[in-house]
This record gives C-alpha cells, sequence and structure tokens, in this order.
C-alpha cells in the first residue's frame, strides 16, 4: 500500500473517530502533498511524500521550540504531538551506529578524503538514508568523520 493511501485511511479513522487533532495534522500533510502535486505538476512518489512529511516535522519541531522559549506550554505540547503523529509515516529509523556504517561506505564508495568532499559525499548517502534518519545529525556526522 502506498503512503499515499495509507495517509489517506488514517485520515478517515480519525474522522470516524472524533480525534480532532490528529485529524487536522493528517489534513494539513494532505494538503501540503495536493499543493506540491500542484506546483510539481505530476504524482507524488512515496519518496516525495516522505520529503514532505519530514519538512513538516522539523517545522512542527522548530514551532514548538519557539513556543517553548515564549513560555506557551500549550501550544508547546500541540506541535510536539503534531509532529509525533506525522512522525508515524515515516520508516523505523537508523540509529548512529548505521548511520555511521553508511557514512564508511559512502566514503569508501566516493573516495572522499576531505570537507570538500562532503557535498558528494551528501549526495551520494542521502537516497538511502532519506526519511530514516535526521539529515542535520547526517551532515553533523559526515562533516565530523571528514575534519578527522
Amino acid at each position: 500500500m502506498s503512503l499515499k493511501v495509507r495517509i489517506n485511511e488514517d485520515m478517515k479513522a480519525a474522522l470516524r473517530g472524533g480525534q480532532k487533532l490528529r485529524l487536522g495534522t493528517i489534513r494539513m500533510l494532505m494538503a501540503a502533498i495536493k499543493q506540491r502535486e500542484v506546483d510539481d505538476r505530476r504524482e507524488m512518489a512515496d519518496t516525495d511524500v516522505l520529503q514532505i512529511v519530514e519538512k513538516l516535522i522539523k517545522q512542527r519541531r522548530e514551532a514548538a521550540s519557539q513556543y517553548a522559549s515564549a513560555g506557551r506550554a500549550d501550544l508547546e505540547a500541540k506541535e510536539a504531538e503534531e509532529a509525533g503523529i506525522l512522525a508515524a509515516y515515516l520508516p523505523a529509523q537508523l540509529g548512529e551506529a548505521e548511520i555511521r556504517s553508511l557514512i564508511e561506505d559512502t566514503l569508501a564508495s566516493t573516495g572522499a578524503t576531505s570537507a570538500r568532499d562532503m557535498g558528494r559525499v551528501m549526495n551520494a548517502l542521502r537516497p538511502r538514508v532519506q526519511g530514516r534518519a535526521d539529515m542535520s545529525l547526517v551532515s553533523n556526522l559526515v562533516k565530523a568523520r571528514l575534519a578527522g
């Protein structure tokens, strides 16, 4: 079953179950997917949907941290809960050891040796970790490995 179909089924279940926050979050995700399809004039594949989900999760986390610094615990909790709902659509996350192993494999296959090769390494690594790891963590690990 494709990711879009799964999201649609979850939306129906949330509607039937009266889960307002979950329903609103899924509707927001569906709207983002449809907007991207209209902008790009093509049907979104699962990898494209994963990118949208990751982007929305990142936005929710950033908003939650801003609400936390402003002392708005109620809004912070809402944003964190929305991020949790969206995270259910991501595949199982890789552990740091698995990420480091993929980085080593990619460094060996690309022949990267210095920080100047960072872009090439990230481009080769991105399809292998997309949706399964926080890209900022991956970037920091690659940067540390190339620097040291």
